[in-house]
């Protein structure tokens, strides 16, 4: 099934989504608009909601599918071997020499809920604060089902679903700080949807990913060249911090980002990102 939150009128709630159309359905629980979040934690509350009549997707706001995650957003740095390589090249890597440009085992850093945004929304171009301005095209997964432990056979049964979320980055700040957090956490840096897709409709082991920056074709990739898949990304997580119904992980962006480019291909306001990935739509958003 594909959701989408949207805002329509004074009302926010979360739609079935009819990609023919395009339109929605909005649900209600017990009368009232619902969250996403409260569709994944409450086992059984899809059943209990009533759909609205349709609406058209061109007459409301597109949000992101969670608009304010419960806490930071998990993140998997490096994850793609040619993108690796690439930011290695680049001089903004401070995390490891370029004989350690691939990983050894997943690398994992946070962003906050206020950087979330929805598609459509604009990015913060930051220009009085970073010159070093980046897109990363990223496959995020939706945890349903929590846990502590999780061995990576049994990890993608605690999977709800997919979305998409773009990791904008002040490299500068990135590199300045020798870690990541300050660099990827400015407000707004966190574009994430149109829709949120249960696991069932949704291979993570075989998805194109696609970015394209003022039309031009920038980032494209599959899924399967990931370094750490999703089990083993949700295995090395809840080894020892506890994953709850609702938290998300972003799991690393492919080769094309604007470091990988001679000179780089840094961000500027007016620039159009887009970010398509199969099954999940297109998420599009401006710096401003």
């Amino acid at each position: 099934m594909k959701f989408a939150t949207f805002r329509h009128g004074e009302s926010q709630t979360v739609g079935l989504w009819n990609g023919v159309d395009p339109e929605l359905r909005p649900l209600r629980l017990d009368g009232h608009p619902v969250s996403l979040l409260a569709l994944i934690r409450e086992p059984g509350a899809l059943a209990r909601c009533s759909a609205d009549s349709v609406v058209p997707v061109s007459a409301v706001e597109l949000l992101a599918p969670i608009p304010k995650p419960s806490r930071n957003i998990f993140c998997v740095g490096k994850n793609y071997r040619n993108h690796a390589q690439e930011f290695s090249r680049s001089g903004f890597d401070a995390s490891s020499t370029p004989a350690e440009a691939i990983p050894e085992y997943p690398i994992i850093f946070t962003k906050p809920p206020e950087t979330v945004i929805g598609t459509g929304a604009g990015v913060w171009s930051a220009v009085n604060v970073t010159s070093a301005l980046d897109y990363e095209a990223e496959l995020a997964v939706i945890i349903g089902r929590g846990g502590r432990g999780i061995a990576k056979a049994d990890a993608l049964d605690h999977v709800w679903g997919y979305t998409i979320i773009n990791d904008v980055t002040a490299r500068d700040w990135q590199r300045r700080h020798k870690q990541w957090f300050l660099g990827k956490s400015f407000d707004t840096f966190c574009p994430m949807g149109p829709l949120a897709v249960t696991a069932d409709e949704i291979d993570s082991t075989h998805l194109e990913v696609r970015c394209w920056i003022n039309g031009e074709l920038r980032q494209h990739a599959n899924t399967r060249d990931l370094i750490f898949d999703v089990a083993t990304i949700i295995e090395t997580i809840s080894a020892g911090i506890t994953l709850l119904p609702g938290d998300i992980i972003a799991t690393g962006t492919p080769e094309g980002v604007g470091i990988g480019f001679t000179p780089p291909k840094f961000l500027k306001p007016g620039d159009v990102m887009k970010i398509a990935i199969d099954g999940l739509g297109c998420l599009e958003n401006v710096v401003v």
